[in-house]
């Protein structure tokens, strides 16, 4: 496993050297002129071409991200046109609020979406079966955005127990992560019910419910475990996806975190912070994936690493 570990990690840079190339091209492809965006609109030519000069802007695309590569391997991401602060302080400062609405939204999604897909693969074509899959293709369904509002106008506005938005405490967290988590619970569920449905098919499962094994020691103990594998894959996505930043929900909300800040950034044409911002997302989503393969090890000992 050490020796498939360490490949991985090696794989990592020509990846990232890869999506920094993608995301160099594809953020100068945006419309606007960021020169223009930090002079002002009131501004003349003149001093537009300036600030142009002083960002680096009016050099050859190659020259610039030449520029961009060379900073970055130097732990320097540039200073953000918007704030004129530097991009590791932007970036570490939206960092935490994301990443903990994340970590609740997928706490709670998990535990009740496994409990549903189980419940619902062992109650096969019974009413709990029904109710859990028609919670489950609600909860696909649902725009989020509408889910949000909803619970805002219930929870919030109605009842006045919980934020609107913003984040001032833990209450702060309770709304956005329920509607950032409905969606995963959903697809948990369904994952969960398809997989456990297959391994209890299996003949070892036969062989302890003749041997008067108790049926949940048989699921829980037995069948949940090795029909993990797809829960997993599927978890590892998501997890990365959200913690990109939910730039819905986090609009909904006024949630300080990555979303909002990718949104201001590309609203402003601030270059340094989207480039860094999607680099992030995508080295996120690397070591996700190296971390659900190697979970994959611990589900099945028979998965052997080369």
């Amino acid at each position: 496993m050490a020796n498939y570990f360490l490949k991985r990690i090696a794989g990592i840079v020509p990846i990232l050297f890869l999506i920094s190339i993608f995301i160099f091209l594809f953020v100068h492809m945006i419309p606007g002129d960021p020169a223009r965006l930090v002079a002002g609109q009131d501004a003349s030519l003149q001093d537009v071409e300036m600030v142009r000069k002083e960002l680096g802007l009016d050099k050859p695309m190659h020259k610039q991200y030449i520029s961009f590569v060379t900073n970055l391997f130097q732990g320097d991401l540039g200073v953000s046109l918007k704030t004129k602060r530097p991009v590791l302080t932007e970036i570490a400062d939206r960092f935490m609020p994301t990443f903990w609405l994340t970590v609740w939204s997928m706490v709670w999604a998990v535990l009740f979406g496994l409990l549903i897909g189980v419940i619902s693969a062992t109650k096969r074509n019974k009413w709990q079966d029904y109710l859990g899959m028609f919670g489950a293709v609600s909860g696909i369904s649902m725009p989020s955005f509408w889910l949000g509002l909803m619970l805002i106008q219930l929870f919030a506005v109605t009842l006045g127990w919980l934020p609107t938005g913003g984040l001032d405490s833990w209450k702060s967290y309770i709304l956005p992560s329920l509607t950032l988590g409905a969606g995963v619970a959903a697809v948990v569920a369904r994952f969960a019910r398809s997989s456990l449905m297959e391994v209890l098919k299996e003949d070892y499962i036969r062989t302890g419910r003749a041997k008067g094994l108790k049926e949940n020691n048989i699921v829980w103990g037995h069948a949940l475990k090795n029909s993990m594998i797809p829960v997993v894959t599927m978890v590892g996505l998501q997890f990365g996806f959200l913690l990109g930043g939910s730039i819905v929900i986090e609009t909904v909300f006024s949630w300080p975190g990555l979303g909002r800040l990718l949104i201001d950034s590309v609203a402003f044409r601030d270059y340094p912070v989207i480039q860094s911002l999607m680099l992030l997302f995508g080295l996120e989503f690397i070591l996700i994936n190296l971390f659900v393969d190697l979970l994959y090890g611990f589900l099945n000992p028979q998965i052997r690493y080369e």
